[in-house]
């Protein structure tokens, strides 16, 4: 994997992850609910919050059936359900990018139409875009004519249509386009998660950050997040709530604060015991390199002259003296002056072989 600027942060193998905090409607309307939940998400330790802006009326039509687990959302309509949450407009989200700045977080929305993009584009470094707009052509134009980084959900796409976006969003702009993996089922169950789709991507799509945006179910580990990145995955999106037994909407298959900071532990661990790559021995390792790796060394007493045999010496510990690996070398050899048994040969001890 190589390494990514994102955002001002440098992504690559040994690097944490860009965590965003997904609170996408779950202030429900509520500006200071939403303000709150970007404290909560800067506290738990996210890089960015990310909020959804659209209007029912220009995202769904009348007719437009759910396709989530009506046991957790119980609205059968698209259309009425986003109608719910489509308060917000560009103040309010001017006003939450500007308490994202005082709170040193970044503020990200994920733009549904085309006039969502003209007023989100000053407020953000990047544009996300939902894996059900990937092949949403005017929406990608739009997107990629504002010439900044985007990420782009995966989510129900075939290679095809994700090459099919990527092709667009070149065409038109994008300087930069990562893809994240990611399940278009609310909630995901474990056997439909298909992590190893992240290393699938970094093939197919060689060049890009690949991440993961997911919608599982918390557990106390986080362990699919924590799967996601020992698979590669160095941006991490999921949902954000301040509480996960809120009925509806995306509270059900959402993170808090303390899954989010444990996710980080986590990571942090697993970073801890990944250390740095490629083979090398460790500082900490000096004293078995000296002390528990082999010398060679005198089976019993030498006179000075005599040749050296496997006769005469043999492979002990410590490593202060002349390193095992020189066997061969010191074979033949003779002693240049009388050597006691179980001394420690240097190469001191060794004259040249006389013919």
């Amino acid at each position: 994997m190589s390494e990514f600027i994102l955002d001002g942060k440098a992504l690559g193998p040994a690097s944490p992850p860009y965590v965003i905090a997904e609170i996408g409607v779950n202030h429900e309307g509520d500006l200071d609910l939403a303000k709150r939940l970007v404290d909560l998400a800067q506290g738990g330790g996210a890089d960015a919050v990310k909020f959804q802006t659209y209007k029912a009326g220009t995202l769904a039509s009348r007719h437009s059936p759910a396709y989530w687990d009506l046991k957790a959302e119980p609205t059968t309509s698209q259309f009425e359900l986003f109608q719910k949450y489509d308060r917000f407009g560009p103040a309010e989200y001017t006003a939450l990018a500007a308490h994202c700045r005082q709170r040193g977080i970044t503020f990200l929305s994920t733009p549904f139409d085309e006039a969502a993009v003209d007023f989100l584009d000053p407020l953000m470094p990047l544009f996300k875009i939902a894996s059900a707009d990937i092949t949403c052509v005017p929406l990608l134009e739009k997107i990629a004519q504002k010439g900044k980084p985007v990420l782009l959900s995966t989510g129900a796409a075939t290679a095809a249509e994700v090459e099919d976006a990527l092709a667009i969003l070149r065409q038109q702009g994008a300087p930069s386009v990562h893809l994240l993996h990611c399940v278009l089922n609310y909630p995901t169950q474990d056997l439909n998660a298909g992590l190893g789709q992240i290393a699938d991507l970094a093939r197919l799509f060689p060049g890009r950050l690949i991440g993961y945006s997911d919608h599982t179910l918390p557990e106390a580990n986080m362990d699919a997040l924590t799967f996601a990145y020992i698979l590669g995955a160095r941006i991490i999106e999921k949902h954000f709530t301040h509480d996960k037994t809120l009925p509806g909407n995306d509270h059900y298959h959402a993170m808090d604060a303390v899954d989010l900071r444990r996710f980080r532990e986590r990571v942090e661990r697993y970073r801890l015991l990944a250390g740095q790559g490629g083979k090398h021995y460790l500082p900490s390792e000096e004293p078995a390199r000296r002390f528990a790796r082999r010398s060679i060394v005198a089976k019993r007493d030498i006179a000075a002259g005599q040749a050296l045999t496997p006769e005469l010496v043999t492979c002990k510990r410590p490593g202060t003296g002349i390193p095992a690996a020189h066997w061969h070398e010191v074979l033949g050899q003779r002693a240049a002056h009388d050597i006691s048994e179980d001394q420690v040969l240097a190469w001191g001890d060794l004259a040249p072989a006389v013919d």
